[in-house]
């Protein structure tokens, strides 16, 4: 048997003991799980994603926004009338 050791925030490890435990399961179970599921599938076993829009879909938010707020550009609450606006 092999020893690990790794360095994990105070609070994330608490969260995940506890989270573990609710499971039946203790850290060292969970990550041989995890390791396990990683060698089987020779992949991570889940999505590893980013929830932070990119540059461009920030600036977009942004630009949005800031028409949103400016009284000044004219909003439409009919579809019509702003195709017909586009057409001129």
């Amino acid at each position: 048997m092999s020893q690990i050791n790794i360095r994990m925030d105070d609070n994330l490890k608490k969260q995940a003991d506890e989270l573990f435990n609710e499971l039946g399961l203790n850290m060292s179970t969970a990550i041989t799980m995890f390791i396990k599921q990683a060698v089987m599938q020779r992949r991570i076993p889940f999505e590893i994603a980013s929830n932070r829009p990119d540059k461009e879909t920030l600036s977009a938010m942004l630009e949005a926004e800031r028409i949103s707020k400016d009284p000044s550009i004219k909003g439409y609450d009919d579809l019509d009338e702003l195709f017909a606006e586009l057409k001129k």
